[in-house]
């Protein structure tokens, strides 16, 4: 699996358990989570750096609209240490990246 791929599955598992619980869906996104993870991949997808690309955080372009941007933070630090209790694997997967 590639750093794209993986940083998409992460990603994804992120806007799923924030839309599960902050927006109350049921296995499937809601609309405004459904735009922000197709953002996400269209980002990802077009990454300068590709396989090479650190965490977008730790990036030194910034490529994500200032409101999706917001929106992601808003999504990680809500997420991510849920992971832990979702998918335990996938979070110490990213821990160590």
């Amino acid at each position: 699996m590639t750093r794209i791929e993986k940083e998409k599955k992460t990603i994804a598992l992120m806007i799923n358990i924030y839309c599960k619980k902050k927006h109350k869906t049921n296995g499937e996104l809601c609309q405004e989570c459904k735009e922000l993870l197709e953002y996400a991949h269209k980002r990802l997808d077009f990454c300068k750096f590709g396989n090479e690309k650190s965490f977008c955080s730790k990036c030194p372009i910034h490529c994500y609209k200032k409101d999706m941007k917001v929106k992601v933070k808003e999504v990680m630090k809500f997420s991510g240490p849920r992971l832990l209790i979702y998918s335990p694997i996938q979070f110490f997967k990213h821990i160590f990246e």
